[in-house]
């Protein structure tokens, strides 16, 4: 009875934010200002949500490196994802002289690439093939999975990378495009996937910020674009989460708990890097879960906005809002 009761408060609770926001703008900015709270606290370990893009990357390793923390932590959930996310311009770099020693006749071959854009139309992706440092073609990628061919005469084993570069990524101030890579495939029998046979490099081929596609989880990927910018693997502590549908950000705290009651290292305090939103639901759990064993700050990053419509942004804020109603119901056991 008590739940029932609890669930249709909660539901009432919905509502009135949703008409809220259209009678009562002022009260959704309230609400978007609770839900983005940032309130850190003294602390030796910071955790990054591995889902987060690159610009938070780079200022969870800002804040490691200009304060006084002994680690930090990179969680999320295990993937396996079949398309690697290209969001920024760069290169997806598919590393073949090993594969292809051994093939020293000369020929014509067929070079595929399985791809993917985000939008369509005059939004949709464009890429460009590179056959070692040479580009051979270009595409504007569909909305619809499919393979790209290029034809390319030569020897294989003279084939030291394959390079898919992104360039087009902005569509306007407000939404940005994404293009998917799943795999290259030689002559429509080798097949050459992105995971653990490439490597993706932002903006500039062969420059710092290089991430390895070795990863089976986002909190492996949040580690490598760390490892990218320079930081000490010794401070970084990857912990997968099981892979799930719902309750991610549940599921990593548990991951997270249960890799602190088993390390010999003395918690001072846990500071969380979330972004926007996401940040109150984020902070909510890690409490409920951690049960009040350590102080849990929250550092609450802005929303991603340059890459959302309003509508988007309107839309992706009530979802969050119906989230943390969602989360306090189920976090009420703990």
């Amino acid at each position: 009875m008590r739940r029932r009761r609890l669930f249709f408060i909660s539901i009432l609770f919905i509502a009135l934010i949703i008409i809220g926001y259209f009678s009562l703008r002022p009260v959704f900015n309230h609400l978007k200002a609770y839900l983005s709270k940032s309130e850190q606290v003294d602390a030796n370990i910071l955790i990054v949500e591995g889902w987060l893009p690159w610009s938070a990357i780079e200022t969870a390793y800002d804040e490691f490196r200009n304060n006084s923390y002994k680690y930090i932590i990179t969680t999320g959930i295990k993937t396996n994802d079949e398309y690697y996310e290209e969001s920024l311009n760069g290169y997806l770099i598919f590393y073949t002289g090993k594969r292809f020693s051994s093939f020293t006749v000369s020929g014509q071959h067929t070079i595929e690439i399985s791809a993917y854009s985000e939008h369509g139309g005059e939004n949709c992706a464009h890429f460009n093939v590179y056959m070692n440092d040479s580009i051979v073609s270009g595409f504007l990628a569909n909305k619809r999975k499919q393979k790209y061919s290029v034809s390319w005469k030569g020897t294989l084993s003279k084939i030291d990378s394959i390079m898919v570069k992104f360039d087009n990524d902005i569509v306007s101030d407000f939404e940005g495009r994404c293009l998917y890579v799943k795999e290259v495939i030689i002559d429509h029998n080798i097949t050459i996937p992105f995971r653990s046979n490439s490597a993706y490099d932002i903006l500039i081929p062969g420059g710092k910020r290089r991430v390895i596609n070795n990863y089976n989880s986002f909190a492996q990927l949040a580690k490598n674009e760390l490892l990218a910018l320079g930081m000490d693997s010794s401070k970084i502590i990857a912990i997968p989460a099981k892979e799930v549908k719902i309750n991610r950000t549940l599921t990593s705290a548990f991951a997270v708990r249960e890799w602190l009651r088993n390390s010999d290292i003395k918690v001072e305090g846990i500071n969380i890097i979330s972004e926007g939103t996401h940040a109150r639901r984020t902070w909510m759990t890690y409490n409920k879960v951690l049960t009040g064993s350590y102080k849990v700050g929250i550092f609450s990053l802005p929303d991603n906005e340059n890459f959302r419509t309003h509508k988007m942004r309107l839309l992706y804020n009530i979802r969050q809002m119906i989230a943390i109603v969602y989360y306090w119901f189920i976090l009420l056991p703990y």
